[in-house]
């Protein structure tokens, strides 16, 4: 079976046709539907990195990436919605904890949709959000600036770090509660759809069978930062999609051959070492292809404001909001080290 004919590509593919891409400019204005909600929880794609023996499909990395890319192409906003709820569930796969038996099945059969709130983590030496052991579990203290998800979610993963320096992952319900406060909804230039808001967290109490990790902050970092230079599906995803709208352009059709040439070479060469056997190994090598990567979704939403023109302005414009959501990814989970990297890049 190749990428393409996996089950989950093709469902994606059909979700992408039949609900995302025909209301997409309508959810980037109006906000994320309960009908979207409800498609990807019936349509299995929430369990495409959970083991086969919880309800998941245990996809390979190849699917996964494909999938992204044609949900960030649809709706961007989707794709942000349901990527969160990938790390969560890969994390349950990976551990033997009590929450792992009563939240991984909910989660790969999309009982349940998953957020996470530990961006924060990568803030040190800050400390956003401190975990404290009590009484038994932990309690969390501080503020979490970005939160994907809020009304649409139901359990988040909390992420906070210890006097010790470690760091505490640990489940709850996505609501307020006592010890967690949350502000109203993020007006963005992009993906406001997706519900973003900041957590106030004053004495949240979790118990201890509700932390599904514990472990050093440094660790954590060096799992983290290659994770971070490499390129993102949904990059791919909106460039292409911006492509195709050049391609119905008589005038930019030489545009958009020439940029999806090297536009592929880029995809290529970056999912390479995505499968690479050593994630930590060609840091460099990774980083360089994401810039590369954001250079060529800049340059192919540029392209189709351009071949728009004066209809670009609207707010309805696919051109528009395709523009809008690259700027997101520019700065989507970028660390310290990629903005410097990135700055320098755009110097040359």
């Amino acid at each position: 079976m190749t990428t393409a004919e996996h089950p989950l590509v093709i469902r994606a593919r059909q979700l992408a046709a039949d609900l995302l891409v025909p209301r997409a400019e309508r959810v980037d204005q109006e906000g994320f539907p309960a009908s979207h909600v409800q498609a990807l929880k019936s349509s299995g794609l929430l369990g495409l990195n959970a083991p086969t023996e919880y309800g998941g499909a245990a996809a390979p990395g190849a699917v996964a990436r494909e999938t992204a890319e044609i949900l960030a192409g649809a709706c961007c906003s989707t794709w942000f919605v349901v990527t969160q709820h990938y790390t969560p569930v890969k994390l349950l796969a990976s551990a033997d904890v009590p929450v792992r038996e009563r939240l991984l099945r909910p989660l790969a059969t999309g009982e349940l949709l998953a957020g996470i709130a530990y961006a924060h983590v990568r803030a040190f030496p800050r400390i956003p959000v401190r975990a404290t052991p009590e009484r038994g579990g932990w309690r969390f203290d501080g503020t979490v600036p970005w939160y994907t998800g809020w009304t649409l979610n139901d359990v988040m993963l909390l992420a906070g770090v210890s006097e010790a320096d470690d760091v505490v992952f640990a489940f709850t319900e996505a609501r307020e509660q006592p010890g967690l406060r949350a502000s109203a909804p993020m007006r963005l230039a992009a993906l406001t759809a997706a519900r973003t808001v900041s957590l106030e967290l004053h004495g949240l109490w979790l118990p201890g069978e509700a932390v599904v990790l514990r472990t050093p902050r440094q660790k954590l970092a060096l799992v983290d930062r290659p994770r971070n230079a490499n390129a993102s599906p949904a990059v791919f995803g909106v460039a292409y999609a911006a492509l195709e709208l050049l391609e119905g352009s008589p005038d930019a059709k030489d545009t958009a051959r020439s940029l999806r040439g090297r536009l592929d070479e880029a995809r290529r060469e970056s999912y390479a070492l995505w499968d690479h056997p050593v994630p930590h190994e060609c840091f460099e090598e990774r980083l360089a292809w994401k810039l590369r990567a954001h250079d060529l979704m800049r340059a192919a939403t540029t392209a189709a404001l351009v071949a728009g023109g004066g209809r670009s302005t609207l707010m309805d414009s696919r051109a528009q909001r395709l523009a809008r959501e690259a700027m997101f990814l520019l700065v989507q989970g970028q660390t310290a080290e990629v903005r410097r990297a990135h700055l320098d890049h755009l110097s040359c």
